[in-house]
């Protein structure tokens, strides 16, 4: 075992580890390492020899020993009983290789060697070698078994370890061929056979070469003979060239790694050589057979040296809770845990955990046992603490049937004194017995499991439990218990330990505190608290001393120079990274009394320092650890903490926290504290010496009373930073009252030695530690303690009392700030048993299902409980057979056998969930009602019956009497032929359930019971007495009655129904249960079944219930024979919501727990709150935590998962029914996890993540949008996994408004490529929201931006801010329209139409800056590229629109969608040929196809059904129409996509009117073509001169051919020779005239006619005179002259 840290860093020994041998052996160690101690690190570069010509000069050595001088004989007689002890060390360090040169001064004991620059030879195994790095030395040093708690080995331990350590040094500083001295005479022999052998490099091998040829010769040549040659050629013999070069080149290598070792002690920092743990060898997985031994090894460097605890299944492993079968050992830096007999449960992963101050690393190993499948070594079922696994339990034919587990000579109620040793044991007795079946044995102390340690030990023998105590200390005091499990059965017996002080050495001097612990540690300080005594001495107590003691040593030290009052203390002074115990003595006015047991080994290590130090495995069964690297950041002064509160203030001292600061860089940062009292701003340094490491601090020296603020700053190398924001104003004084003082000191009777004591518990108090109960014999004024450890709850049963005497009692609260005042005394109470006289000390308590102690919860004690727990054994429980005889036979009574209860989990009762917390102290004080005994029990019932014995049933009184009932008690008598015998009691305990087990009965004997309830008031009336059972055994094949039925959770249409199990389950195992409910009032035959099928379950949530309406209800149970008895009636209850009923409520809090809430108004003092799942209690579940305060209780899931689902109830105890329940299904449960997740990891609500946008200038904008942002709202931006900034090309901003972030850059560079984040954090609320702008879509985007940045230059002079498009008007014409600004009157605009140029008639005015191009009658001659220009001395735009192939396409479809839609309806239009449908449309394009339809068909076009268009007109036309021609026409326009549909009915009168017509126009036609007429040939006008002959001819027709006449001036013409008038073949008229004269002029006239008609065709005649013509004209000449005169 190593000497403590500081010891070695001091080459200091402490004189109380060392007996006399060890301290002469320690001073010659010393004198020797003076003279011989070489400084090296390992190498053999500038050793005198290398490891492997050691390893020979020790082979040579020992062969050589038997001839060797009286000199070396005397050196290995220094073999004494210490060396012995050493031998294996030294053996273990030589076959690592090491040399006299490879002794490490202290400052080098556990680095690293660098590795050896020639080959080492190694005497190690091969498999040792694959443990061992070819680049480590190990440091000759002993190291031991260190954990980081600080557990220290016994004193004879440490002794012994010291010893080996320095014979060990004395070892290797012997002349035994390890010395460096050349003197050693030995050394030298074994030198030079080694140097004949197998070297060169010694001088003597090279003066003598024919000895390096005979080298065995050389090994047997005698010792003295050897040495005298080797001193003479040492010194006088000229040494050859080669071996002086050797030597030179050793030394410059030496002088080398010296000065580069001294370079490497200046770079070297104030820690020095501090470095964390590292594992140089790692444990290996081992798979191992049963009963073999299993060693694991590891090696460890580390500087302080690492502590090394290893751990199976995360569990430290206790070599002192497991004698032998775990040997952990830690030598020079080797770190072994071995594991002695190996069995099935040793298989599991094994963790070695390093830990020194500058960090913590693990490594893990796992081991896999195999099991032989022949017989089991009945040698390792020993007797020990470790018994067999329940895996175990097998028999031949399976598990037992039953077990009955029986106490014999059970331990009572102790007393015990300080100091003291004390044993409790009882014999354990288990029918059947099982051969290799060993009971699990555990004992608990106020129901807390209890484990082997130096306080006490556990010891099971096979036959007897034993629990000793070393040495008796008031935090022994408690309610002990052992529990005996034998398979799926277990049995438990329980008794008090009273644990009085020790004597005091100065008389009137207080008792010791006790329960000493750490509430907080780290760096800086350590919290210590602890519970002040009960007996003060006579004098009050002034105050505490608090002494601490590191660990390793026995030098105990005082913290403080003034006794504190407040049971908390932090110490201050300790040296980081080293561990600490503490003990604390109180002091009045006589003196300081005994101090109290010491505390725990603590470390003072930083919790928050560690953490960030730690390494976590990432595969825990490979070791495989990650380290992360932080790039280091200097010069970074730390930004002010936060969060600075005052954590506790009392009137010695303050204790301050806070937060680090976010801006710190990555190295270490120290604070400092200042203070200033309030109202002034004159600030003080308090640590001005020393720098505080971690975010905690103690301020001693302030004034009481006073005022103060404080405010911590933070340095590191590059200075100290800004203070943080001042705490608010504390007064120096106990933040924490005493507790005011218990009231109503309630006495009752429990037996003739014990009385039980019950209060009110003190208002209002705060951090309750629990009370003090003091009794005095009446009227002697003398006061003794009954407990000498605080209990918590308001019940406490006091024994030790003298039977007859009379006392009374009083009560005192106690928490940290001090001790209550006394409550008023009971009154006087005579000491007897409440009923049936004295109790026989064989009667003993059984644990209570509720750990508490004395002061079980719900009211119960620890003496008054019956023999089965509160979840009793008859439920789904099997009784064991009657067990020992009884010792009251004397007074008639029968025996009370236990029944033991079968369970399916190990019931460990957590302590906290002892007794409720401050129940109803939050309540308005209600007036308290008398307290009366309760009413007598009803409905006495068989529930089951044996050959000998009856189990009994009974209902809870109807009235309890103001106070719980705490238990009952039953007789019973014989009848025999009718008449009833003498009254016997059944039970001398009170029993706490609603049912019991009476033994000891006469067979076929008939019996009636009555039963009493007992409360705080005393024993009520008996209830009436019972209908006449029959003891017999029961053979029926149903099972029998279920019993115990509860209501609970009433509400206006629902209720919970319970029950318990039949305790007769038949010849079969229950398999279910039916449940029947009716109307209160209603007759028995209206029963109805609530369940068609059996339900397993013993409860049922009964729905549909009618408000307002009473029901009872009854269970049946069912097995393979049949349905059993029905049970009792439950009930009945009214199906109401009362008010003020409230529910179970799921709360999830912000840091993600889910817990169950509930609260109620309606609470008593004694009232309890009851968690149950699916109706079974939640208490020892370690997947639940249940925390009651006031009228309110939560209970919280510690990792809700799948395993929780189910029915989650609460019930109120000592009201009227008051419960509630809560359903968790799988659907709840996903629900409550991403609550609670949502909690647990709060993010930022965003409205819109990270988006991309392009501004105007090609700007580009990174934004996005959280719903809400508070001031301190942060965010990060990042890009490719780095941090960006403010700057040049990024400009950030946050609008804490509107939550929207952005972050702007001019211009998207190819480097600019990558993913950008903003990480959001506003208070504990993260989010984060990522865009990705790699290939296409950075491309695109960069495309985007420079698009956009032209554009916007574009948009400097004229520019199209609407590009050309087109649009068909109303009229069906086409539209060429664009948007145009910025322009002005100098502006122009030119249109093109395939490079040609288009005029326009009128200028453009650019009214709301549109510009048009109206294209009518579009067609096809109209398609081409249309482009537009603006221009100015600006600049110029251009638009260009393609009107080509698919874009052409596109405006057809839409200019013939136009016109189809003007088309107007078909109209009916009778023609001379037939009938026409026509209709008008704008205008006509061949895009626009025309499709006609008859009666849903298409039309065959021909010669008489055809169509067309006609300017605007599409039209159908039938000839010669019949009447197939009837029915609905439809005229389609097809567009290309879309057909328009006109429709005209041509039926009826329609067709008729129109055929009529037709037939008209015919007939007319007809009659306009064969009518006389003028076709042609006489002019309008004739003009012939006098004399002249006229001739005129006219072609005329007509059918039958015309009549012609012809007139002049209107009057017919005769034919004469002078006017010849003729007409031919009926188509020719000739019109002569011979020499025509003035009289022939005037107007002539041909008529033509026929019986269709006739026609006239008129012309005129004028004739001239030519002479008079020219006379004419001259006069007409002579005329003008004149006038012109």
């Amino acid at each position: 075992m190593s000497l403590p840290f500081y010891q070695r860093c001091h080459q200091h020994y402490d004189l109380s580890y060392r007996n006399k041998d060890v301290r002469s052996t320690v001073s010659h160690y010393q004198r020797e390492k003076k003279r011989s101690a070489v400084y090296t690190q390992g190498s053999t570069a500038y050793s005198s020899r290398s490891s492997a010509a050691h390893r020979r000069e020790s082979e040579a050595f020992r062969r050589a020993s038997a001839s060797s001088s009286q000199q070396q004989a005397s050196q290995h007689a220094l073999s004494s009983e210490v060396s012995r002890k050493a031998a294996s060390a030294y053996d273990y360090g030589s076959s690592h290789g090491l040399t006299d040169s490879s002794l490490l001064l202290d400052d080098y004991s556990s680095k690293l060697s660098p590795k050896p620059k020639r080959a080492k030879h190694s005497l190690l195994s091969g498999e040792e070698k694959e443990n061992l790095p070819s680049d480590y030395m190990v440091p000759i040093f002993s190291g031991r078994q260190k954990h980081v708690s600080g557990i220290t080995d016994t004193e004879e331990e440490r002794i012994k370890e010291a010893a080996a350590y320095i014979a060990q040094r004395n070892l290797l500083a012997s002349e035994e061929g390890i010395t460096t001295s050349k003197q050693s005479t030995a050394s030298k022999q074994t030198t030079a056979s080694k140097q004949s052998t197998a070297s060169k490099q010694s001088t003597a091998s090279k003066q003598s070469t024919a000895s390096r040829q005979s080298t065995a010769s050389r090994q047997s040549v005698v010792s003295k003979q050897a040495t005298s040659a080797l001193q003479q050629e040492e010194t006088s013999e000229k040494k050859s060239r080669k071996v002086v070069i050797r030597e030179k080149a050793e030394r410059l290598s030496l002088r080398k790694t010296l000065e580069e070792t001294e370079t490497y002690h200046a770079k070297l920092n104030e820690d020095h050589l501090l470095h964390a743990p590292e594992f140089i060898i790692k444990p290996r997985s081992h798979t191992v057979w049963e009963k073999e031994n299993v060693k694991l090894h590891c090696s460890i460097a580390g500087w302080p040296e690492p502590r090394v605890t290893w751990y199976k299944n995360q569990v430290p492993i206790n070599v002192h809770a497991n004698p032998g079968k775990y040997i952990i050992e830690s030598r020079y830096g080797m770190h072994t845990l071995e594991i002695n007999g190996c069995d099935f449960e040793d298989t599991a992963q094994y963790r070695a955990s390093a830990m020194n101050v500058k960090g913590e690393l693990s490594a893990y190993a796992s081991v896999v046992v195999k099991r032989y499948k022949g017989e089991f070594d009945e040698t390792r079922f020993h007797a020990g603490a470790s018994t067999m696994p329940l895996s175990f339990g097998v028999t031949p034919y399976g598990y037992a049937s039953r077990f009955e587990i029986h106490f014999d000579d059970k331990f009572d109620v102790s007393f015990g004194r300080e100091g003291e040793t004390m044993s409790l044991g009882c014999r354990v007795v288990i029918t059947p017995e099982i051969k290799h079946f060993q009971p699990e044995i555990q004992w608990y102390r106020n129901g807390v499991p209890l484990s082997p340690s130096k306080w006490v030990q556990t010891l099971w023998s096979g036959e007897r439990a034993t629990l000793t105590f070393s040495h008796l200390n008031k935090e022994d005091e408690g309610l002990y218990t052992i529990r005996v499990r034998m398979g799926e059965y277990y049995e438990q017996y329980s008794a008090y330990v009273f644990v009085r002080d020790a004597d005091a050495e100065i008389e009137g001097a207080p008792a010791a505190p006790l329960d000493v612990k750490c509430l907080e540690a780290n760096k800086d300080y350590i919290i210590i608290s602890w519970k002040q005594p009960a007996v003060d001495g006579g004098s009050p107590i002034l105050g505490y001393f608090i002494d601490k003691c590191e660990v390793g040593t026995d030098s105990w030290s005082q913290c403080n120079d003034t006794p504190v009052k407040f049971a908390r203390f932090p110490v201050t002074g300790l040296i980081e990274g080293r561990s600490y115990i503490f003990r604390v003595r109180a002091v009045n006015k006589m003196g300081i009394g005994f101090p109290s047991r010491v505390s725990e080994p603590v470390a003072a290590l930083d919790p928050a320092e560690k953490a960030r130090l730690k390494s976590r495995p990432s595969a825990p069964w490979t070791g495989q650890i990650i380290v992360t690297e932080e790039e280091p950041s200097e010069g970074i002064v730390p930004g002010p903490p936060t969060d600075l509160s005052v954590t506790e203030a009392t009137r010695s001292y303050v204790v301050l926290s806070w937060k680090p600061p976010g801006q710190r860089g990555h190295e270490g940062i120290m604070y400092f504290v200042e203070k200033c009292e309030a109202g002034t701003e004159n600030w003080q340094r308090v640590n001005t010496e020393l720098p505080v490491k971690s975010p905690r601090f103690a301020l001693f020296d302030l004034a009481e009373g006073k005022s103060y603020c404080f405010r911590v700053r933070c340095s590191n190398s590059a200075g100290v930073g800004e203070p943080s924001e001042a705490t608010e104003v504390t007064v120096v004084g106990d933040k924490l009252d005493i507790p005011k003082a218990p009231g109503k000191i309630i006495p009752s009777r429990n037996t003739d030695t014990s009385v039980v004591v019950s209060w009110e518990e003190s208002k209002d108090a705060k951090e309750l530690v629990g009370y003090y109960i003091e009794a005095s014999v009446a009227g002697s004024g003398k006061w003794e303690p009954c407990n000498n450890n605080p209990v918590k709850g308001s019940r406490f049963t006091c024994h030790g009392l003298v039977t007859g005497q009379s006392y009374i009692f009083r009560v005192r609260a106690v928490n940290a700030a001090g001790l209550s005042e006394y409550s008023q005394d009971s009154e006087a109470i005579e000491v007897k048993a409440a009923i049936g006289g004295g109790v026989s000390p064989d009667v003993c308590p059984a644990l209570s299902d509720e750990p508490g102690g004395l002061t079980a919860s719900r009211g119960r004690v620890h003496e008054a409980s019956p023999p089965t727990f509160q979840k009793d054994a008859l439920l789904g429980s099997k009784p064991n057979k009657p067990s020992l005889p009884s010792s009251s036979q004397n007074l008639g009574q029968t025996e009370v056998s236990k029944v033991s209860e079968t369970v399916q989990e190990e019931l460990t009762p957590p302590p906290q969930k002892a007794a409720p917390q401050g129940k109803s102290k939050s309540d308005p004080l209600k007036k308290k009602t008398d307290r009366a005994p309760p009413s007598p029990p009803c409905d006495i019932t068989c529930l089951e019956s044996f050959r000998d014995s009856m189990v009994l049933g009974w209902k809870q009184p109807d009235k309890i009497g103001g106070a719980e009932i705490t238990g009952y008690y039953v007789n019973y008598r014989e009848v025999i032929d009718g008449v009833p015998g003498k009254w016997r009691e059944a039970n001398v305990k009170a029993v706490s359930e609603e049912a019991y087990k009476i033994s000891n009965l006469k067979e076929n004997m008939v019996y009636q019971f009555q039963v009493a309830a007992m409360n705080m008031a005393g024993l009520g009336a008996p209830s009436a007495v019972s209908e006449c059972f029959k003891c017999e055994e029961w053979t029926i094949a149903v099972p029998g009655p279920p019993h115990s039925l509860k209501c609970s959770e009433v509400r206006k249409d629902s209720l919970v129904l319970q029950w318990k199990p039949p305790v007769h389950s038949g010849r079969t195992p229950v398999t279910g249960y039916f449940v029947d409910l009716k109307e209160a009032k209603a007759k028995e035959d209206q029963w109805r079944g609530l369940n068609e099928a059996a339900i397993k379950n013993v409860y049922l949530k009964v729905r549909g219930l009618k408000e307002g309406v009473s029901y009872v209800f009854r269970v049946r149970a069912i097995n393979q024979a049949g349905v059993g008895k029905p049970s009792d009636l439950a009930g009945p209850v009214v199906a109401e919501t009362r008010p003020g009923t409230k529910e179970v409520v799921v709360n999830v809090d912000d840091d993600g727990v889910i817990s169950l809430n509930f609260e109620c108004d309606k609470m008593t003092p004694k009232s309890e709150f009851s968690w149950s799942k699916d109706y079974v209690s939640t208490e020892d579940s370690p997947r639940l935590e249940v925390e009651s305060k006031g009228n309110k209780t939560k209970m919280t899931f510690k990792d809700l998962g799948m395993d929780d689902l189910g029915i989650y109830s609460c019930d109120v105890t000592d009201t009227d029914g008051i419960a509630s329940s809560y359903l968790i299904d799988e659907e709840e449960l996903k629900r409550l996890l991403a609550l609670s997740h949502e909690h647990k990891f709060p993010t930022v609500p965003v409205k819109s993540e990270l988006a991309v946008e392009i501004l105007e200038k090609g700007q580009v904008r990174f934004w996005m949008q959280a719903e809400k942002l508070s001031g301190n709202a942060k965010v990060n931006y990042i890009f490719n996994e780095k941090e960006i900034f403010e700057g040049p090309k990024y400009k950030m901003h946050i609008d804490r408004n509107t939550g929207i972030i952005e972050m702007f850059m001019e211009k998207l560079q190819d480097e600019d490529e990558g993913t950008y984040t903003f990480q959001l954090q506003d208070g504990k609320a993260t989010n984060h929201s990522t865009v990705v702008l790699v290939g296409d879509v950075f491309k695109k985007l960069q495309k985007e931006a420079e698009f956009q940045r032209q554009e916007w230059i574009r948009k400097q002079g004229p520019h199209f801010v609407e590009y050309l498009s087109w649009e068909v008007t109303g009229e069906c014409n086409v539209l060429l329209k664009c948007k145009v600004a910025n322009i002005k009157k100098e502006t122009h605009i030119v249109w093109y139409k395939d490079e040609r140029e288009i005029s326009v008639d009128e200028k453009h005015d650019f009214k709301d800056g549109i510009c048009t191009l109206l294209i009518t009658e579009f067609s096809k001659k109209d398609a081409g590229i249309y482009e537009v220009i603006l221009k100015d001395d600006r600049g110029k735009d251009k638009s260009r629109l393609k009107l080509v192939d698919e874009a052409f396409k596109e405006l057809m479809m839409e200019v013939c969608k136009k016109i189809a839609l003007s088309a107007t309806d078909l109209k009916i239009q009778s023609t001379a040929e037939g009938i026409q449908l026509y209709s008008f449309v704008t205008y006509y394009v061949e895009d626009l196809k025309v499709n006609w339809s008859h009666n849903g068909s298409a039309i065959r076009y021909s010669d008489r059904v055809k169509t067309g268009v006609t300017g605007e007109q599409i039209w159908l036309q039938i000839n010669e129409p019949t009447p197939n021609d009837k029915g609905k026409y439809v005229m389609e326009l097809f567009d290309g996509k879309t057909g328009h549909q006109k429709t005209v009915d041509l039926s009826g009168q329609a067709y008729d009117e129109a055929y009529a017509e037709f037939q008209r126009l015919k007939q007319a036609a007809i009659a306009e073509k064969n009518r006389a007429r003028v076709l042609g040939g006489l002019p309008d006008v004739v003009t012939i001169q006098e004399g002249k002959a006229l001739n005129l001819t006219c072609n005329v027709w007509g059918d039958p051919p015309p009549e012609v006449s012809w007139l002049k001036n209107e009057k017919a013409l005769a034919s004469d020779d002078h006017c010849n008038l003729k007409f031919e073949a009926g188509r020719t008229a000739y019109f002569t005239i011979n020499g025509v004269s003035t009289a022939d002029s005037g107007k002539y006239g041909l008529v033509v006619k026929n019986k269709y008609g006739s026609e006239t065709s008129d012309f005129t005649v004028s004739v001239f005179i030519p002479e008079e013509e020219a006379r004419m004209a001259a006069l007409e000449s002579l005329k003008g002259g004149k006038k012109a005169k």
